[in-house]
């Protein structure tokens, strides 16, 4: 009788994938044997493209006359340090008595990569029928659901051929610009650095980052501070007053006058006086009232970015280290899959999402999450998300959001603290979506004094509703590191709101209220924060947002800069080549002068490197292939035309 081989993408992976098919047969070395099934492993890549002198000796030297350098005929290599493993793979996929091969690799378009170079290589049983298992978890029934509806491996074609064309985009956009610029700007960049001699390293996506952060260095390097100067009205009564803020409207005396900083805000304290001066005495009237109830749902759930943003947030690690923690739990069967850009569950998942939550009820002995749970039974809050914005299946592409799984219990003591308080953050964002609205009381005041306008709002929070779990009250520890983040953030909110709604509330319109006096604030703009590494994640997520057309911005929509599973390493990359700084305690990013040097480099000779644009559209290009919308041969002739494009105006430049 034939066997089954199926292939993980490491050992801890396949021995999950052994405890749910039951096989307790001893490990042989490689590999695990049952009477039916052989499970094997990579250890994550097993294969790799070979470098240009593989092609032929001469070009590991870097000369302009070997350049562009686009092969007809890719070459692959086994990397030597996992070479005995993938000679046990082939040599399993090779076996005459196996009949039905699992690609049981990563669920997402790199883990498609890893193995398919794998089959490529290895040459499997021609006879075997080839199948891909995809899964959103590791727990036990997600495992034989994947083995159980295992599609035909060439329905996953085109993700593998999007995975091949990024692989040689990067391959050649690096190669290629790297060894060119470095032949044509080199000296003069070890000049600047004084270093005896110095290369410059570029990528389709790091390039693009270190474009972003250089570029907010600057915005900040460059920033004058400009102050101004707003007015407040204190209006009211012996017994009580509010205060309101001026804002210019077309019936001001100041309407479009060159005194004017902004709308609210006068260019020199003098010319504030002077107006109120001019108000002096006069009578102030209530025009407008309006009360409203305001509703704030709970936010959608985690995806990779923004649970990465979150932890370097909280607790001030880097986002790949955010990723470690996440795929630990993953493989603990305590969270589903953590490299997705989905926000959402789909309909199939929420249906079913009471196993979780029980699960979460019986396993997750931690009291604050266990009172979170009581008051959900107690309150009997709806479990039905269909219909919800947390549901949407057109918003998934290879998972749906981070979710707790409600398994993995027997695993969470021996996890280290860090990992324990992540956890509970994705099970409080989760619980969170079952919660009521936060409900608000609002009171917007408008007045008139002799037709110049001040406005006043006071808003308090009436039902706190799903805040109780994502804003509970803090420690003094916890404000303390709140108020730094706040002033790390250096945002500074235009608008006061007076949450003292009791005054605001017995006003009526067309009441005169008294004016107690006027008092001119000073204010000044502040320049834009620096990014932290988890920040940056999220403006690579959202890359698409800086693009100022809105036909592009629009067409290119979903597609941001990197994939959710290469975002950090990225990040990593421009660290460990000293292009950036990460301050450890903040996580704070900003460019060493080296990295600078490089932005002005590119900027003089390739600048669209560094525009969102190129490398959002490239992203884009690649989901289409994913898609079937282009065919692999389109998207590989437009990559050839842009590289011999560039390398001919740069060429004629020297």
């Amino acid at each position: 009788m034939g066997k089954k081989l199926l292939i993980t993408e490491k050992p801890s992976v396949a021995m999950e994938f052994a405890k749910a098919l039951k096989i307790t047969t001893n490990r042989k070395n490689g590999y695990l044997e049952s009477n039916e099934w052989i499970i094997t492993w990579c250890v994550g890549h097993l294969v790799t493209m070979s470098y240009p002198e593989k092609y032929d000796e001469k070009l590991k030297l870097w000369r302009l006359e070997t350049l562009p350098f686009i092969p007809e005929e890719w070459k692959y290599e086994i990397i030597p340090a996992v070479a005995n493993q993938f000679n046990i793979v082939k040599e399993l996929m090779r076996r005459e008595d196996i009949e039905e091969i699992y690609n049981a690799g990563d669920s997402g378009r790199e883990g498609e990569y890893i193995q398919r170079l794998v089959f490529m290589m290895a040459k499997p049983n021609p006879k075997a029928k080839m199948k891909r298992v995809w899964i959103d978890s590791q727990t036990e029934e997600e495992i034989n659901r994947g083995i159980r509806e295992a599609k035909d491996l060439s329905e996953y074609d085109s993700l593998s051929d999007s995975a091949y064309l990024r692989a040689k985009e990067d391959y050649l956009i690096g190669i290629n610009f790297s060894r060119l610029l470095s032949i044509i700007y080199g000296r003069r960049l070890a000049q600047s650095i004084q270093e005896d001699k110095a290369s410059i390293s570029v990528g389709r996506v790091m390039t693009c980052v270190l474009g972003m952060i250089v570029q907010r260095e600057r915005e900040i390097r460059n920033f004058v501070k400009t102050k101004y100067y707003k007015i407040l009205a204190e209006l009211g009564d012996e017994k009580a007053s509010f205060k309101a803020e001026w804002k210019v409207n077309e019936k001001s005396i100041m309407f479009e006058s060159t005194k004017l900083y902004n709308e609210a805000g006068f260019k020199k304290e003098q010319d504030a006086k002077e107006f109120i001066t001019s108000l002096a005495g006069k009578a102030a009237t209530i025009t407008e009232l309006k009360k409203s109830k305001q509703k704030e749902n709970a936010p959608l759930l985690f995806n990779l970015a923004e649970i990465q943003n979150e932890c370097t947030k909280r607790f001030k690690i880097k986002p790949d280290t955010t990723l470690e923690v996440i795929q630990n739990l993953y493989e603990k069967k305590l969270v589903t899959y953590p490299r997705t850009d989905a926000r959402v569950l789909s309909t199939a998942v929420a249906k079913e999402i009471t196993k979780n939550l029980n699960g979460i009820t019986r396993g997750f002995k931690d009291e604050e999450v266990q009172g979170y749970i009581k008051k959900m039974v107690d309150e009997k809050y709806s479990t039905n998300l269909i219909k919800t914005k947390y549901v949407n299946d057109s918003k998934i592409t290879d998972h749906y959001a981070i979710i707790p799984t409600g398994q993995g219990y027997e695993n969470y003591n021996q996890l280290p603290d860090l990992q324990k308080q992540i956890y509970k953050v994705i099970v409080k964002r989760f619980l969170a979506v079952f919660y009521p609205p936060a409900e608000y009381n609002k009171v917007q005041v408008t007045v008139n004094i002799e037709n110049e306008t001040f406005y006043c709002s006071g808003k308090v929070c009436v039902k706190q509703g799903f805040l109780e779990i994502l804003k509970p009250k803090s420690t003094e520890k916890e404000k303390n590191v709140e108020n730094q983040q706040e002033k790390e953030d250096n945002t500074k909110k235009d608008e006061q709101e007076d949450t003292n709604l009791d005054i605001l509330k017995t006003l009526k319109k067309g009441q005169t209220v008294t004016v107690k006096n006027f008092e001119i604030k000073d204010a000044e703009t502040s320049p834009p924060s620096r990014y932290n590494s988890g920040s940056i994640i999220l403006a690579m997520e959202n890359a698409g947002k800086l693009i100022e057309e809105e036909e592009l911005r629009e067409q290119i929509k979903g597609a941001g800069i990197g994939t959710s599973a290469t975002r950090a390493e990225i990040m990593k990359k421009l660290e460990k080549i000293k292009y950036i700084e990460i301050n450890s305690k903040t996580q704070i990013i900003t460019p060493t002068n080296k990295g600078e040097r490089i932005y002005d480099i590119v900027y003089a000779s390739m600048p669209d490197m560094l525009n969102p644009k190129l490398t959002a559209s490239w992203e884009k290009g690649l989901d289409m292939v994913a898609k079937k919308e282009i065919k692999p041969e389109e998207f590989m002739r437009k990559l050839k035309s842009y590289i011999n494009s560039k390398f001919n105006k740069l060429v004629v430049k020297m």
